[in-house]
Formats: structure tokens, C-alpha cells, sequence
């Protein structure tokens, strides 16, 4: 039964309103505590867990690949108002990617670029976590190392950007948590496999335009 014919149903004793309420609460505190809502995901450095690494997250009905047997001359073409990226051969449009680019404070930079590096194992040199020398685990999460000081006695362990496709600076194409809006520190995060599809069909010069 739906929470909206549980509220509209005109004939429900008290008992049974009750029970009604507590569902609701029930479903609100459900929501407080998904880390989608949450202001301290540890998806902020493009971390996966096993229970993310599907082709494809369950919101999307987007991503599509459908070059390889297409010839021309690859570019993409990215709109960060529409957390896409298109991927073209020649003028024909082989594949779309939903995306996650940089949040407010982090924003992904506009403009003409070129695929300047391909790196399939690719880690970040800036953002991941403090974890214990010894033991490896974890001593502060989702840290910045230019403002964030190493504890003693731990080490530095960085962020895997698998099928990373460097565009300017340290920004690039990379494999990463999707949670429906811009959430990164400045890269282009896409499902696992179309940052694959991506990086096997770009060359170190193709041309990448990035769109507001």
C-alpha cells in the first residue's frame, strides 16, 4: 500500500494511523541514512565498493556504446549542464556516457582540450586516504594532501581512476562512483564500461571540447 493512500484512506481507526506514521518515519529515516543523501559519502574521490562496480548504475538509461566497428577520426564533446558525454567517429555519434564532473568549489574546466595521457591504472597523487604503515587500515578517509597533514605512523594510499584519460592538468576521463550530479574534485567520472570504451577508442591528441 502506498504512503499516499495510507494518508487519503477516510476510513482508518487510529490504530492503524499509527501504524501509517511510523512506515513514513520509518522510510524518512531510511533515506537520512543512504549515503546518496549523505553529506559524508566516501565516494568523493571516485572510490568504488564491490556492490558499485556493475556496467551500469540502476539510474541509468543512458550510456550506450555502439562504435566499434565504426571508422573516422574520434572527439568528444562534453555538456557538463547535462552530466553527458558524447563520443563521436567523424561526424556519427557512436556513444553516450552519463557522468559526474566536479563540484561546486572543484569545478571541471571549460574549453578546447586534447587527450594528453593514457593511463589504465592510474592514482590520484592528491586525493585518497591516510592508512596505517603497518596494518593498512584506514586512519582518515577521503583526505586532500595539499591540506590534510599525514598522521604518524601512516602512509599515503591514493585513489584508484582506473582507464584514466588525462584533459588538462591533473583533470581527466576516469572510472568512478555515479550518484546522479557533479560530485567530483574536478574530473569527469563515467560507468566502467564506457571509460573503457573511451580510452580503447581515444589516442593520445584526440580532441575533447567541454561544455557548461
Amino acid at each position: 500500500m502506498s504512503i499516499w493512500l495510507l494518508l487519503r484512506a477516510p476510513k482508518v481507526g487510529m490504530k492503524h494511523q499509527g501504524f501509517a506514521f511510523a512506515f513514513i518515519a520509518l522510510f524518512i529515516v531510511g533515506c537520512a541514512n543512504d549515503a546518496r543523501y549523505g553529506r559524508d559519502t566516501i565516494y568523493l574521490n571516485g572510490k568504488q565498493t564491490p556492490a558499485d562496480k556493475g556496467k551500469r548504475m540502476n539510474f541509468d538509461n543512458v550510456s550506450y556504446w555502439d562504435g566499434d566497428h565504426v571508422t573516422g577520426a574520434p572527439r568528444v564533446r562534453i555538456k557538463i549542464g547535462e552530466q553527458k558525454a558524447f563520443f563521436y567517429k567523424g561526424d556519427q555519434l557512436v556513444g553516450i556516457s552519463i557522468l559526474s564532473t566536479g563540484r561546486e568549489g572543484f569545478d571541471t574546466p571549460s574549453g578546447s582540450f586534447k587527450i594528453q595521457q593514457k593511463d589504465k591504472d592510474h592514482v590520484s597523487s592528491r586525493f585518497g586516504d591516510y592508512v596505517d604503515a603497518q596494518t593498512g587500515a584506514a586512519v582518515k578517509k577521503d583526505i586532500d594532501r595539499d591540506k590534510d597533514p599525514m598522521p604518524k605512523g601512516a602512509k599515503y594510499d591514493g585513489a584508484k581512476m582506473p582507464f584514466f584519460m588525462r584533459i588538462h592538468g591533473g583533470v581527466g576521463m576516469h572510472v568512478g562512483f555515479l550518484p546522479g550530479y557533479p560530485a567530483s574534485h574536478g574530473c569527469i567520472r563515467m560507468p566502467a564500461f564506457m571509460a573503457e570504451a573511451f580510452f580503447n577508442n581515444v589516442q593520445v591528441g584526440t580532441p575533447v571540447t567541454i561544455e557548461r
